[in-house]
């Protein structure tokens, strides 16, 4: 029943004009896709796969997985010599990092705590990194922004200096910036880079949790144990990276005289100078590194039109998570991962299944693409960005997946990167036959945007499109949506309780993976291609990629 309604679907659709359709045309996938997406789950998060890691046995296991689950949907093998899999070759740093955390300054000695005050890692890809006795200097957001008029180190020169920075971007203000939505100046991996282009020796970020999204014992759960990171090349790197608490950064700031509130004011403002804390530091760290085989998971359909078959659509989903690492207050060690991302990827499954039992296939081909590495900085999608099977210009849109409702069905859409693409017009269309309204993301502050894998693909010019359900649920008392939302994040997220429960209700994941499905056949079968609007940041990598089809000098 379900491929026939799909095939039925697929027929109407086909003859249909661009971005017109009816209610009756919509599928409902039904029974058969929740137990599909519930025994995905199931298989992906259990604990025998011991968090899926990368390079682990667990890892390797769920590649096989989904290898052969897309082996047996039809997909051709889309990665190395043959292979379902692309090798993603990634360097594991595993930071020794000291009891305590000594500073000094003019009112005396502070020794923070590991993991209560602070987590330390290595930027390095050595075995001994050694920061001597350098100056805490602290410069606000630490952002460089000519479009918005802001830079908060004036010029200054920081090399060897360890930076202080707070997380996020400027967000009191709509004028400046994005006001609560945050761009990618505001999160952490941009000020880790920052230090390194300016040779700084060292850079902290304060954490809260309005800032992060998530509270301190997620940092500590994801920063604690082994990192993985790609291979070292000759891109600048900052030695030492780390995070301490609100409460542990007043404490350094008041070490060297300074207040903590007095100049958080202070960096509220285009004025704002770089202020030296009049604090010190010096620090060794140990590593063991490791060489780890991560892989994505790579299957392609063939499209159907001569021309356009030539062409991508990519659907995602990183299949690893944290693995085995701190025990919660039960003693579990091992993070499964269950809606982080073992959804994502059987909602992906379930799409590359309903995709290929259509009678005729979709115009543009399609890539399903299980990335690696999600979890430790995008790093399967950055290299499969980085190594695509097609130049950036033939790569129509990416369909991302991660995470997955667990609560029930929603009558609105959450598009996270709402207004930047015409991927919105195939979204609300779609939506509405669902009887759901498209609302941009209800969390701005947390820069979801750019914390999932169509963000490297964003970075190439790939249009992205990356939605969840709302927060409006039927049946549900206004608010419910965002509690619940934000009793999981508190809860569950990045912690070994993310694991598949008997309370999951898979209703709303069903409609999601619907949308999925019939938003990839839209743009599969859609001779334009989609693009960014014209101001977004986007676009001109867009634009130089599809100047370089045109003119024959488009890279592999």
């Amino acid at each position: 029943m379900l491929v026939r309604t799909i095939h039925a679907l697929a027929l109407a659709l086909l003859s249909l004009p661009r971005l017109a359709a009816t209610a009756s045309d919509f599928p409902r996938l039904g029974a058969q896709a929740e137990r599909e997406l519930r025994a995905h789950v199931r298989f992906l998060a259990a604990d025998v796969l011991e968090g899926r890691a990368p390079g682990s046995r667990g890892g390797q296991v769920a590649r096989a997985y989904l290898a052969s689950q897309l082996e047996a949907f039809g997909y051709l093998p889309a990665g190395d010599n043959g292979s379902y899999e692309q090798r993603v070759p990634m360097v594991g740093v595993e930071t020794q990092a000291p009891a305590r955390w000594s500073f000094a300054g003019a009112k005396g000695q502070l020794a923070l705590e590991n993991r209560r005050d602070f987590v330390v890692f290595s930027g390095l890809q050595q075995d001994k990194v050694v920061l001597p006795v350098s100056e805490l200097v602290f410069v606000g957001y630490g952002i460089v922004a000519p479009e918005f008029a802001w830079d908060d180190f004036k010029g200054l020169d920081v090399r060897g200096k360890v930076l202080v920075f707070l997380n996020n971007d400027p967000d009191w203000d709509p004028q400046l910036f994005a006001g609560q939505t945050r761009l990618y100046y505001g999160r952490w991996s941009y000020k880790y880079e920052m230090a390194a282009k300016l040779g700084a020796a060292g850079a902290i970020i304060i954490h809260t949790t309005p800032s992060a999204g998530y509270p301190w014992e997620v940092v500590v759960s994801s920063w604690s144990g082994p990192q993985f990171e790609l291979p070292a090349r000759d891109e600048p790197r900052v030695p030492v990276k780390a995070w301490v608490t609100e409460e542990a950064a007043r404490k350094l700031f008041a070490l060297g005289g300074k207040s903590l509130e007095e100049l958080l004011a202070k960096a509220k403002s285009r004025e704002f100078r770089p202020q030296s804390l009049g604090v010190t530091t010096s620090l060794v760290l140990e590593n063991k590194l490791s060489q780890v085989e991560g892989a994505n998971v790579l299957g392609l359909l063939p499209g159907s039109d001569e021309k356009l078959k030539e062409e991508l659509v990519v659907l995602s989903a990183h299949h690893d998570h944290l693995g085995v690492g701190l025990p919660d207050a039960r003693g579990d060690r091992i993070y499964n991962g269950a809606r982080d991302n073992a959804a994502g990827c059987a909602q992906v499954l379930v799409m590359a299944k309903a995709l290929a039992e259509l009678p005729t296939r979709p115009k543009r081909s399609i890539l399903v693409a299980f990335v690696d590495g999600e979890e430790y900085g995008l790093l399967g999608s950055a290299y499969l960005a980085a190594h695509p099977p097609v130049p950036p210009g033939r790569i129509a849109a990416i369909v991302n997946f991660d995470g997955g409702n667990i609560f029930g069905r929603t009558r609105d859409v959450a598009h996270i990167g709402r207004g930047k693409s015409s991927l919105d017009a195939v979204l609300e269309l779609a939506a509405a036959q669902q009887g759901r309204t498209v609302v941009g993301d209800p969390f701005p502050d947390r820069g979801s945007f750019y914390r999932s894998d169509h963000f490297s693909f964003a970075r190439i010019g790939v249009p992205g499109l990356y939605f969840k359900s709302g927060t409006d649920y039927l049946g549900k008392p206004a608010g419910w949506g965002r509690q619940m939302a934000e009793q999981w994040e508190a809860q569950h997220y990045h912690r070994p309780s993310d694991e598949l429960t008997p309370d999951w209700d898979f209703s709303g994941m069903v409609e999601d993976t619907e949308l999925g499905f019939w938003c990839a056949l839209r743009v599969a079968n859609d001779p334009a291609l989609p693009q960014w609007v014209p101001q977004d940041e986007f676009a001109p990598a867009r634009e130089q990629a599809l100047k370089a089809m045109a003119t024959g000098q488009e890279r592999p």
